[in-house]
């Protein structure tokens, strides 16, 4: 895909999410308004450095079965691999960067964490939250994982053009001027390939089906490469 295609295709998907984002729902939950998903660990063995999936919705899988999560089959990847990580789903529908920076420290300070993969944002821009606001507390979950010597992977997110040209520009910004100040791993945009696909989305049009979340998966490990070690 070339460039200018590429940027299209992520205009295009900022306005889908915000026109199902219009009605009084929050997308990003599942539909669900301000219900939040339980955020129940798997069993962890405390040998194994863990990766901890930190996100909304697009992290815990919704309207997947848990072997059809991204942290699952990254677990799977990795293992194929040869990568002595345990992968740690920390997803929690409808969760913004408000919701995120307040449950960071104690996700975060497992037995073992080693390595951040940081999703949020989606839901701020959903709700029209300020792009400074956001950009402060994924700053605020960035710094609570470097103090933990954690190595960090942090996913970018798009707004949709129809929230005005400022906003846009304001929160595209937030996520790659936070990489280049904390110095972190970076991946643009998770839904790369899956965005705008029908056949690789849900009804909702947002949250990749099980054949979208394979290639979601992908996109993140080879983001998540070079923070490896076996």
């Amino acid at each position: 895909m070339s460039s200018l295609s590429r940027i299209k295709s992520l205009i295009c998907f900022g306005i889908v999410i915000f026109a199902v984002s219009c009605g009084g729902q929050d997308r990003f939950t599942g539909g669900q308004g301000n219900v939040e998903r339980p955020l129940v660990y798997p069993q962890t063995v405390a040998t194994r450095p863990k990766i901890i999936a930190f996100g909304d919705s697009l992290t815990a899988g919704f309207g997947l079965s848990e072997t059809e999560s991204y942290p699952y089959l990254l677990q799977q990847r990795l293992n194929a691999e040869g990568y002595n990580y345990e992968v740690v789903n920390a997803g929690v529908s409808g969760d913004t960067s408000l919701g995120g920076s307040e449950r960071a420290e104690w996700t975060l300070e497992q037995e073992g964490a080693k390595i951040l993969i940081l999703e949020l944002g989606a839901n701020d821009m959903l709700r029209a939250m300020p792009p400074a606001r956001m950009k402060a507390n994924l700053e605020n979950i960035i710094k609570k994982a470097q103090e933990l010597d954690m190595k960090i992977l942090l996913c970018g997110m798009f707004a949709a053009p129809t929230l005005g040209n400022e906003y846009q520009q304001e929160f595209n910004a937030a996520f790659p001027d936070l990489a280049d100040k904390y110095k972190t791993a970076f991946l643009p945009f998770p839904l790369e390939n899956i965005a705008l696909k029908p056949e690789l989305n849900q009804g909702d049009g947002i949250h990749p089906n099980a054949e979208g979340t394979k290639i979601m998966t992908e996109n993140i490990y080879t983001a998540l490469l070079p923070l490896l070690e076996k």
